[in-house]
């Protein structure tokens, strides 16, 4: 089953994140069984190139790449998804207009307003059509609610039709409050509290990333009621194995 159909079901789904360009990061992720891998090109210093490296091997194993922009940028989403991501997750979407910006960006008209190029998803140029079938039927618009001006829009921003799934950026969210990483702050706990509400009101997916792999909050997250959830990211995922791992081993000499 695809990325989108378990969205438009709303079955629970959990992904990750990379941040680091080596093509055996997102292969050694893919393989764990995640469901979805984001690329994350707007806190990394991954490339166009290593994108599309990445987006081949996560594919190659049965897992749907998502491309975290830099910003709703209407050239950087073209060439994304020329790439061969199966969806893009943009940041900052604040408003139904910014939503919308994404995603006539995404969709070849008359959905959209996206310029034709014959890249990697279109098989080279050899299957445009078939790609232009399989975009309208499988790919994914994710929306990053992590301004507080979002919290207030947020019904609206998941009125949009194309909007498939929403994701909380908890750090940004916090920041933008002046409340930068305080998670257990009343203020940012409710404006979080409020978000998932407007999900379940349109009936649409969301989430949270939970940065530091932490299996009880992902658990407390699931309870929560959200469906798409991000679970660490390698750099984080990594550094805790190690720094815990070798903390008990040294305990033990």
């Amino acid at each position: 089953m695809s990325l989108k159909d378990k969205l438009n079901n709303n079955e629970l789904t959990i992904g990750s994140w990379i941040t680091l360009g080596h093509s055996a990061i997102g292969e050694i992720m893919a393989r764990a069984g995640f469901d979805w891998l984001v690329i994350d090109m707007e806190h990394s210093v991954i490339g166009f190139g290593e994108m599309q490296g990445l987006i081949q091997v996560i594919e190659l194993n049965d897992v749907a790449p998502i491309v975290r922009l830099t910003s709703n940028d209407e050239s950087q989403i073209k060439r994304v998804m020329d790439a061969g991501a199966h969806g893009i997750m943009v940041p900052s979407v604040c408003s139904a207009a910014d939503a919308e910006r994404a995603a006539r960006s995404m969709y070849y008209s008359p959905r959209g307003e996206r310029g034709v190029g014959l890249a990697r998803a279109q098989g080279y140029g050899a299957s445009f059509l078939d790609y232009r079938k399989w975009l309208d039927e499988f790919g994914v618009l994710i929306v990053m609610i992590e301004h507080v001006d979002a919290v207030e829009a947020i019904d609206e921003i998941l009125a949009v039709p194309d909007v498939d799934g929403f994701i909380v950026g908890p750090y940004d969210l916090s920041g933008s409050m002046g409340m930068a990483g305080e998670f257990e702050r009343s203020e940012v706990i409710d404006a979080i509290v409020r978000i998932r509400e407007g999900g379940k009101r349109s009936g649409k997916p969301g989430g949270i990333h939970v940065v530091e792999p932490n299996m009880v909050e992902l658990k407390t997250r699931i309870a929560d009621g959200f469906k798409f959830l991000g679970y660490g990211l390698d750099v984080r995922i990594l550094d805790t194995v190690c720094r815990n791992d070798l903390a008990e081993i040294r305990k033990s000499i």
